[in-house]
């Protein structure tokens, strides 16, 4: 008789000893039951740079949460006011107001539980996580006004305290709007020499900055034509606020008669065939602003406002506003406009407009409603405006008013000498601070050619300019408003812009 033993493989046996391991480890795990810790998945502003634009953040757990330890234990340093939502394992934090540029948070929780640890009878905590993400830097725009940097495009870090000249020498410029991911500027501006003062082409510049993380900045300075001058006068423009659509008043230059808007897509920049600009078939118009969701322009016509849409045929308006002349701002999400209504009194008064057909008078002046602008941290509007003075002398003086929009509270920020009738403003994009210019004008004869003078909009020749910045946190404060001085800037320019 023989007998038959079963031989084991060295591959065989590893096998066998691996099974019989997990199955140890499972046992275990049955035994022991779920101790596996809560843990944060996905963080969606993990070592991000954000904007004000960015409103929330998400957080996703490895299993449900009990809603109440997550909202009482998560911590944002420096603080954040938000709002929690939840959406099974996901949680959504809404920023009350856009976090303040040019600083890094650490976002940290410890001590939540999971949804069954109670009902269960254990003390399951979470994993400790702490995460992190930064805002932008604060960066200004301006047009130099100094031997060095006379004319050009300049940008400066407020954040890094750096300076950088975008544009060259040979170009005047004359306005600027910047792209909403902070790498472009889009400008206006003609040639050093050029005694005609209408000869404007536009460009654009890049900035050496780049709003996404993970992207590469291009470096600064590059310019690029977008528009010439060849046939048609280039006066002025406005960029869509997602940086897709310019809108150019122009005149043909054989023509003064032929005069009126277009608009250009800009998203084309991977596309073989170059965009090309395309009439608005429409009345002539005067100032302009195109709306906050990039569908339509704003215009004065006539005896009114019209809201055109950005098509070829805009001969039919989405809306007209007979009693008011002209829109000074839209609100960010498009909800509320400032619009200026002239009387014939020689009066002016400022309405808000809503999209609910509300119209609700906030002020008259016998002076002028230069600038207006929505803060995007409060119902306030920022205006600058100015008032007559009395004599036989016309002259007006500009201030700066902040005003409440729920209670119509003006709350005067600043008054500005009399012979700074061409001051411009600037709100800062996390509502902190209002940039502004204090231009000198020329008094005495220069041997500067008349082409190479820089000017205000009205065409005043300017002899310097300086700028200056006013924090605004105190404002909500009234005791604390009569203590908010601005400051004055190391730098000479003006037209002062925030970058978004």
């Amino acid at each position: 008789m023989t007998t038959s033993k079963t031989s084991f493989q060295p591959l065989d046996r590893i096998a066998i000893g691996l099974m019989l391991i997990l199955s140890l480890l499972i046992g275990l795990l049955i035994l022991q039951g779920d101790a596996v810790k809560p843990s944060v998945r996905y963080f969606s502003w993990q070592n991000q740079q954000i904007g004000a634009d960015d409103i929330s953040f998400t957080l996703a757990f490895s299993r449900p949460m009990d809603a109440k330890s997550v909202e009482d234990n998560i911590k944002i340093e420096p603080p954040l006011a938000g709002k929690v939502s939840w959406a099974g394992r996901r949680m959504v934090y809404t920023l009350v107001t856009p976090a303040p540029y040019g600083t890094t948070y650490k976002v940290q929780l410890q001590g939540a539980k999971d949804k069954f640890s109670e009902q269960e009878g254990k003390n399951r905590q979470i994993q400790a996580f702490t995460g992190s993400f930064r805002t932008r830097d604060r960066v200004i725009l301006y047009i130099g006004a100094d031997q060095q940097d006379k004319g050009q495009l300049v940008l400066y870090n407020l954040t890094q305290e750096q300076k950088s000249v975008l544009t060259p020498k040979d170009l005047l410029v004359m306005d600027f709007k910047p792209f909403p991911n902070e790498d472009k500027i889009l400008f206006s501006a003609r040639k050093v020499g050029n005694q005609d003062l209408l000869s404007t082409q536009l460009y654009t510049v890049t900035t050496g900055i780049s709003a996404q993380s993970e992207k590469q900045a291009d470096a600064p300075g590059r310019v690029d034509l977008l528009l010439d001058n060849k046939e048609y006068q280039n006066l002025k423009f406005d960029l869509s606020p997602d940086g897709q659509i310019l809108v150019v008043q122009r005149g043909k230059k054989d023509d003064p008669g032929d005069f009126g808007l277009w608009f250009m897509p800009l998203n084309s920049e991977n596309s073989q065939e170059k965009a090309t600009p395309k009439r608005l078939k429409s009345q002539p118009g005067g100032d302009f602003v195109i709306t906050p969701d990039s569908k339509a322009v704003a215009v004065a016509q006539g005896q009114g406002a019209a809201i055109l849409p950005l098509q070829t045929d805009a001969s039919k308006p989405l809306d007209f506003l007979p009693q008011f002349g002209l829109v000074q701002a839209f609100s960010k999400d498009g909800s509320q406009a400032a619009m200026v209504k002239f009387n014939t009194d020689y009066t002016r008064d400022l309405f808000l407009v809503t999209n609910q057909g509300i119209q609700k008078q906030i002020l008259r002046t016998k002076g002028s409603i230069l600038n207006c602008q929505f803060d995007t941290a409060s119902p306030t509007l920022y205006c600058l405006l100015t008032q007559l003075l009395p004599g036989e002398l016309y002259q007006e003086q500009p201030y700066l008013v902040a005003i409440d929009l729920k209670s119509g509270q003006q709350k005067p920020l600043l008054v500005l000498p009399p012979d700074q009738r061409n001051v411009e403003m600037s709100l800062a994009p996390d509502g902190l601070g209002l940039l502004f210019d204090q231009v000198v004008p020329e008094t005495t004869a220069t041997n500067s050619s008349p082409a190479n003078m820089l000017t205000t909009d009205d065409g005043q020749a300017i002899a310097t300019s300086s700028l200056w910045l006013m924090p605004l946190m105190p404002i909500s404060d009234p005791a604390a408003a009569n203590d908010i001085k601005p400051e004055q800037l190391p730098l000479v320019g003006f037209h002062p812009r925030w970058l978004p």
